[in-house]
């Protein structure tokens, strides 16, 4: 499939190390491996026990007592489209209160999603770190900033906003009014069982986002 589908098996497979070989019949492919049309020829390399594995930071967010892993982000926005108020604090402590259609929460994974799609940096593949990023942001701090490995990211609705929170764009949760969501990294990885060479993310990332696949 695409990557949608990956991000489906992703969430899917937590906690288990499954390596996750992705062929793809979507249109970008930005995780997935293999074109169709290279599948046969290389599936013989796989079985033979070459490659090399590629770990991904997943995220982890806690709402209402329960806990929920995402690849790419997580996303807390406005049901409707209008601008809501985000309070939003990092290892406790108060950073600003975002005027804007939504945050996004990414991984370094998530970086070439919707992050990119708002305004994001692209991360490097297997970097840990931790994007915090304003959905058309009106005034106020309107960048995204880039947070350590430990960071802990609060984010809550204030005057009595609706807000949903979409994990990986596939499970949308409503939240009650003044309910937190934190958002760290998670313990666990996404395990990819790679056979292109690990610089070939940065040979066909201008290609991808052409729109050329």
């Amino acid at each position: 499939g695409g990557d949608g589908t990956i991000l489906h098996a992703a969430r899917a497979i937590v906690p288990l190390s499954v390596p996750l070989l992705g062929i793809n019949l979507g249109e970008l492919g930005f995780i997935t491996e293999l074109n169709a049309d290279e599948a046969l020829s290389k599936l013989p390399y796989v079985i033979n026990g070459e490659g090399w594995f590629d770990d991904r930071a997943m995220l982890e967010a806690e709402v209402g007592g329960k806990s929920f892993h995402a690849l790419n982000d997580v996303v807390l926005r406005n049901p409707v489209a209008r601008l809501i108020h985000v309070k939003a604090k990092i290892a406790g402590e108060e950073l600003t209160t975002y005027r804007a259609d939504g945050v996004v929460v990414a991984s370094a994974t998530g970086s070439t999603g919707y992050c990119l799609a708002v305004g994001g940096p692209i991360l490097y593949p297997q970097s840990n770190q931790i994007i915090l990023m304003p959905i058309s942001c009106h005034l106020g701090l309107d960048r995204a900033l880039v947070l350590s490995p430990q960071s802990v990211v609060e984010l809550s609705v204030a005057n009595r906003e609706e807000a949903t929170l979409s994990l990986d764009g596939q499970v949308n949760l409503s939240l009650k009014e003044e309910q937190t969501v934190t958002v760290k990294l998670s313990q666990y990885t996404t395990r990819f069982l790679r056979i292109h060479p690990p610089g070939y993310f940065y040979r066909s990332l201008w290609r991808k986002l052409k729109g050329k696949g």
